[in-house]
């Protein structure tokens, strides 16, 4: 049987194994109890009531006349200026740096974990895939010690400067994200592809020819879910960009000047200062924190979501 004409059988065993479509009667013996109603609901009360407490504190601030708010470009206190925006576009482009190299490099290592077939590999394969689970248990300051001490003077060789910058802290930053993108998704697709390996082995394919041609185009929702969590965390570290990226108030113009992330500012702000005008700015920025993260999250759903519309009219024509 050629490779073609396999791939169209597993694709119609895949379809016939589903349930059939209709009307079917609910089931409510597994209904879950009121203790789980009443967790649930709490969880989503304080959530809510943690985007209340910050729009409200964040209002005054916002509402502040003259160029001296928190929503300007300039942030220098003894004038005066409060702006907090220079933060904002350093910690998206801090968090796009570390997501642009950390995320592809998440789904190769998940991919070759999975796929890896020789025999003479596999003591390595269960070696990297114990090291990937131990990175998520070390702390982050263990990894900006060691940054500070081995990456910034090769840094600072090859593009000048002190060697804490943009380009310092994204590279550490993808050493944080990584295990935890690998982790989803190896959680995602082993399910799937352990599924498809009696038949599609069976078939002549190999479990990286499983993994490309069937497991990968349907696992959309596990791929954006891995992107959000490791943007949602490249973006809220602290102590990272705080110790590599230099903490220049400014607007980063390349990978090589210093800039001070969202997280970091807040961090620094709040040591130094109770109350005044430079300290209400941290509820502004806990609010664009928040907000990135929710408008990060939603937009990668509703991919999701057109990507699986589009998949099943594909499917049904």
């Amino acid at each position: 049987m050629s490779k073609n004409r396999a791939q169209a059988t597993l694709q119609g065993g895949s379809a016939a194994a589903l349930p059939p479509a209709g009307p079917q009667t609910a089931d409510h013996t597994d209904s879950p109890g009121l203790a789980l109603r009443l967790s649930v609901w709490v969880a989503v009360l304080a959530v809510a009531l943690l985007f209340v407490m910050v729009v409200m504190a964040a209002l005054p601030a916002i509402k502040l006349p003259g160029p001296g708010g928190p929503l300007d470009w300039v942030w220098q206190p003894a004038q005066g200026r409060f702006g907090i925006l220079p933060m904002c576009v350093g910690s998206l482009a801090l968090a796009a740096v570390a997501l642009l190299l950390g995320w592809p490099l998440a789904v190769g290592l998940c991919c070759w974990l999975l796929t890896e077939e020789c025999s003479a590999l596999q003591p390595l394969v269960r070696f990297v895939e114990a090291l990937v689970r131990f990175m998520t248990t070390v702390p982050t300051v263990v990894y900006g010690f060691a940054a500070v001490f081995l990456l910034t003077p090769f840094a600072r060789a090859l593009l000048g400067g002190t060697g804490m910058c943009l380009a310092a802290a994204g590279v550490m930053l993808v050493l944080l994200i990584l295990p935890t993108m690998t982790l989803i998704l190896m959680a995602g697709l082993r399910p799937r592809l352990e599924g498809l390996c009696p038949w599609g082995l069976a078939m002549g394919f190999s479990r990286f020819d499983l993994v490309r041609l069937f497991v990968l185009p349907r696992s959309g929702r596990n791929l954006a879910s891995a992107a959000v969590l490791g943007f949602g965390r490249a973006v809220g570290d602290t102590l990272i960009p705080l110790m590599l990226a230099g903490n220049a108030t400014h607007v980063p113009g390349g990978l090589a000047e210093s800039m001070r992330s969202l997280t970091a500012h807040m961090a620094l702000v709040t040591a130094n200062e109770v109350g005044g005008a430079a300290y209400n700015s941290l509820f502004v920025a806990g609010l664009v924190l928040l907000a990135v993260n929710t408008a990060a999250s939603l937009a990668l759903r509703r991919l999701v979501r057109q990507k699986d519309a589009t998949a099943q009219r594909e499917a049904s024509a």
